[in-house]
């Protein structure tokens, strides 16, 4: 009897270290660190080397497109205009029937059924020029027809504080010289609203809220000058980039319909510490902006980019 008890009391601890052991093992498993969510893609601020220009139409520009088919996209104008809508979405259809076929368009920002050629225009890039096309079927020619989304917008470009360039003023209909509809930098503006939800400012991002023109200095340096922080912090870094939303109401046609412009702002000490590559793009968008085309045929032209120097 005394040795079942004996046997009984070993078995009871064995038991018993296992079960430690078991809630050892588990308390000791190393539990990974919690990942920080990911940068808001609307509002973001990180150092990085070059601005993101991956964004690709989903099929490439034709390399010989018809012009003046019969049975081109037509939406009965050459430019359409963003509406208030209460919620619902703005949809303009093409008011010709070209028959079975596809529809596509060029850059990258227009959202377009491909079957019916209906343009969501709240969902759409506003303030920019657009090719579509259309593919008759069983035909591999593509018919192609301009078309402008109204609405404001930036140009890329470098600016250098130093020679004066402190302001980035807005344009208009993928018009170059239409730059005043909203007043100027030193007027009032004529019913026009910029950064009605405050998300740029948000961001330290200045914009005059009757012209939309954006004070460059202040926001390189913050509204206090020397020692105050500006959207890129109180340390710039050559590289770093800041990305905001605008919302904006514009007086004309659209009836002062909410609309929204992403915009990118990238900080370098000096113009020549520019990658060359990187200066390449922005000339070469600007280039195609000045001149009345496409601003990329290839890669998602926005946002605009931004380039803030202190000096060349």
């Amino acid at each position: 009897m005394k040795k079942d008890l004996n046997s009984l009391k070993w078995l009871a601890l064995a038991v018993i270290l296992t079960v430690f052991a078991c809630r050892k093992s588990v308390s000791d498993t190393p539990v990974p660190p919690q990942q920080p969510p990911p940068p808001n893609p609307q509002d973001s601020t990180q150092p990085v080397k070059k601005a993101d220009t991956t964004s690709t139409p989903a099929a490439p520009f034709p390399q010989q497109p018809l012009t003046g088919c019969a049975y081109d996209p037509n939406y009965g104008d050459s430019i359409i205009y963003p509406q208030p809508t209460d919620g619902q979405d703005y949809i303009v259809h093409p008011i010709n029937v070209p028959g079975p076929g596809k529809f596509l368009s060029w850059p990258a920002g227009l959202v377009i059924d491909s079957v019916t050629g209906a343009i969501d225009v709240t969902k759409s890039e506003t303030g920019e020029r657009f090719a579509i096309g259309f593919v008759k079927a069983g035909t591999t020619d593509t018919c192609l027809s301009n078309l402008i989304i109204g609405g404001g917008s930036y140009m890329d470009s470098v600016y250098v504080l130093g020679d004066g360039q402190t302001a980035a003023y807005p344009y208009y209909d993928a018009n170059p010289t239409l730059t005043t509809i909203c007043g100027t930098g030193n007027g009032n503006g004529t019913g026009c609203a910029f950064d009605v939800t405050g998300s740029a400012a948000q961001m330290k991002v200045v914009v005059n809220h009757t012209t939309g023109v954006i004070d460059l200095d202040k926001t390189l340096n913050g509204p206090g000058g020397l020692l105050s922080s500006g959207a890129f912090g109180l340390v710039p870094l050559n590289g770093q980039t800041v990305t905001t939303t605008i919302y904006y109401r514009l007086n004309d046609p659209s009836n002062l319909a909410t609309q929204k412009i992403q915009v990118q702002f990238m900080y370098y000490d000096s113009k020549s510490n520019i990658n060359p590559g990187l200066l390449g793009s922005v000339v070469n968008k600007l280039d195609n902006i000045l001149t009345g085309n496409l601003i990329d045929k290839s890669a998602n032209p926005r946002p605009p980019l931004i380039i803030i120097t202190r000096r060349n």
